[in-house]
């Protein structure tokens, strides 16, 4: 598959492992680990989903949004709800989930005021030399088609797509991420791919 191969080109590839980086060894139960996770303080939560999980989760904003400065402003953001939140969710699992949700969530929220300011300063003439600084954000990601492919997609289906096959997580997961219903997920999912399909047909 394109998209996996570029995902997996680009740094991303699936998510493995344990999300705290450490796995029960078959001496001690689940249990003790999900125990252990209950007893975190929020500091140290962050701390230890924060080295795991950072560079993936910059790396899934990035290809929501197009631009690698907002996406880690994203994941920042989202990793300080985290913290706010983590005495309600008290597993790692339940920590990752939160983080992904609320990656997809804000990229939301910043691709629909970028597209206000968009409609304000549409009519606005910048200097011929001025560079475009998403142009120069996305400079290393150009040779990729298939991301230079994803960014022409509309937001619903560029997410089903990423969190499909770049974050590797379920149908079931993806419907929670993004808040819709499976049946959504494999429509934005088909539609995504067939657009993606005609795009790169007819690429250089």
């Amino acid at each position: 598959m394109a998209l996996r191969l570029a995902a997996d080109a680009w740094g991303g590839g699936a998510m493995v492992g344990s999300p705290t980086g450490w796995a029960p060894s078959a001496r001690e139960p689940v249990r003790e680990s999900v125990t252990a996770e209950a007893a975190w303080g929020a500091d140290e939560a962050v701390t230890r989903l924060f080295a795991v999980h950072y560079r993936s989760l910059v790396r899934l904003a990035t290809l929501l949004l197009r631009e690698p400065a907002p996406a880690e402003d994203v994941v920042q953001d989202a990793y300080v709800g985290l913290h706010a939140n983590w005495r309600r969710l008290r597993e790692a699992d339940k920590g990752l989930a939160y983080l992904r949700q609320s990656v997809v969530n804000r990229a939301r929220s910043v691709l629909r005021h970028r597209g206000v300011v968009e409609r304000y300063t549409r009519n606005v003439v910048l200097p011929a030399d001025a560079a475009s600084a998403e142009a120069g954000a996305l400079g290393a990601l150009e040779h990729q088609a298939v991301v230079a492919a994803l960014r022409l997609l509309p937001t619903r289906q560029r997410e089903a797509l990423v969190l499909r096959y770049y974050a590797d997580l379920s149908e079931a997961q993806i419907a929670e991420v993004m808040g819709v219903s499976r049946g959504a997920v494999k429509s934005h999912a088909a539609r995504g791919m067939a657009a993606l399909r005609r795009v790169l047909e007819v690429a250089p």
